[in-house]
């Protein structure tokens, strides 16, 4: 059947999107039907559609927007590094002082002893980096049946075939043949979702660690490499996990000699109140993906840091192997290092980290403000990263109803920008937001459960 679409002006840019594009975690046949919203210019926390119309940002667009939109020293960073060097690769030895120094500075800030840093496009190559290292370094060492991975159910973690495995989402597997073999999913840290009745807190954290035990050792400590987790759980529905679920499962990764991969690409460089969410959540990683706000997203750019004993590891089998087969075309890209570099140089320098950390708390008091409305079931998140879970006064709503994607479009109709996940809405604003700006996101969203209350005929 071929979809038709007739409300927008042939030639237009909404019209020539229906025809030509492929839309990315989108409801094809309702987009066919609705058509785009087009961005058309930004600035700062706010963004206007081609008719006009002003939205502030409440997602830093994918979560990564920390800078906001329009910095023009990241501008002119790029504009210089195309002049002087506008491509170069990191193959064969050949390398590039964006990439260095940026290597550098990444081993600075990072809250582990990180040896050696290896670059990507996106947030996804990293974790698919991140599996071929562990497999590559199991089998460098000795130990080629240690190569399962971990990870959670609601975890996100990518959309490449090995990546898009380590996700626990289903609407990232079904019908794409996913996860593959080797990709393990234990509990989510999720109380407030998956909580027993009557189960406390810390019951439940001993409990969902009780089922990792169990999973470790029925598929054997030895075939197991290592453990992926996002600190705080972001396209899963911003999942903060309870206090003692790290302690717990660090101490029993430890026991069986299993790595901690630590995924960063939504929690790092300041999201979360700290410079990591591995500093806010008490993670030590052994290794770490980040990406997004690594370059505020003007520049697509990744990276994976190791500890030096990987990469030793690594270089003690080249007589053996050869090269070290692993790499993309864009790895150490010097545009999008320097504008990255000078990205992590603006935090520094406007002390963006504290400012974060001191706007973020009035970001989640001015959320839990909102917690007796009878839509709202827990609002959760730490720094400037939050969720606002929907409920009918306090139980959940069956999902064909579709209330978390009404509550979004009326916040969109009101000129918010924030992210349905299911039924928990999903805010990420700029680092740069300000507190009168935090007002407005969160009186915009207001009245989005307002319209949404008089639409289910629900008393607010």
């Amino acid at each position: 059947m071929k979809l038709t679409h007739n409300q927008f002006p042939p030639g237009s840019i909404e019209d020539k999107d229906l025809q030509h594009l492929l839309h990315p975690t989108t409801n094809l046949k309702l987009h066919a039907q609705q058509g785009p919203v087009v961005h058309e210019r930004a600035q700062g926390v706010y963004l206007w559609d081609n008719h006009g119309k002003q939205y502030i940002e409440g997602m830093a667009g994918l979560w990564c927007t920390a800078l906001g939109y329009g910095n023009a020293e990241l501008a002119e960073v790029a504009a210089e590094q195309m002049h002087k060097l506008c491509y170069s690769q990191l193959f064969g030895g050949k390398t590039n002082e964006p990439s260095v120094l940026l290597g550098e500075k990444l081993k600075e800030m990072v809250p582990f002893d990180a040896g050696r840093v290896f670059y990507g496009v996106s947030g996804s190559d990293a974790n698919d980096t991140q599996i071929k290292l562990m497999w590559y370094y199991n089998n460098a060492i000795g130990r080629p049946e240690k190569k399962k991975i971990i990870s959670r159910k609601r975890g996100y973690h990518g959309v490449t075939v090995a990546s898009g495995s380590l996700t626990g989402l289903p609407a990232f597997h079904n019908a794409f043949d996913l996860p593959m073999a080797g990709i393990l999913h234990t509990a989510s840290p999720h109380y407030y979702g998956d909580g027993l009745p009557g189960e406390s807190e810390a019951e439940f954290v001993t409990r969902i660690v009780d089922e990792l035990e169990q999973l470790i050792l029925v598929e054997g400590p030895e075939t197991i490499a290592a453990f992926i987790a996002e600190p705080i759980l972001g396209a899963g529905g911003v999942i903060v996990p309870p206090d003692g679920y790290y302690e717990k499962v660090q101490t029993l990764l430890k026991a069986h000699d299993i790595l901690f991969i630590d995924d960063e690409v939504i929690c790092g460089f300041g999201r979360t109140g700290n410079p990591f969410g591995a500093q806010t959540m008490g993670i030590q990683p052994d290794t770490m993906s980040v990406a997004k706000a690594l370059s505020s997203a003007y520049l697509p750019i990744s990276a994976v840091l190791i500890p030096e004993y990987m990469h030793q590891a690594f270089a003690e089998v080249s007589d053996q192997l050869g090269n070290f087969g692993h790499g993309f075309t864009y790895s150490g890209h010097p545009v999008c290092a320097a504008v990255a570099l000078r990205n992590l140089e603006i935090m520094e320098r406007e002390n963006l980290f504290a400012h974060a950390q001191r706007v973020g708390a009035v970001f989640q008091q001015r959320l839990r403000e909102l917690s007796d409305h009878p839509l709202v079931g827990e609002v959760r998140g730490a720094g400037l990263l939050a969720a606002v879970e929907l409920a009918n006064n306090g139980k959940p709503f069956a999902p064909a109803q579709g209330v978390g994607a009404h509550v979004m479009a009326a916040a969109l109709d009101d000129g918010l920008i924030v992210r349905a996940l299911g039924d928990s809405i999903a805010f990420c604003p700029p680092l740069i937001i300000t507190e009168d700006q935090v007002d407005e996101v969160v009186t915009k969203f207001s009245g989005a459960l307002k319209k949404t209350s008089a639409r289910l005929g629900i008393a607010s």
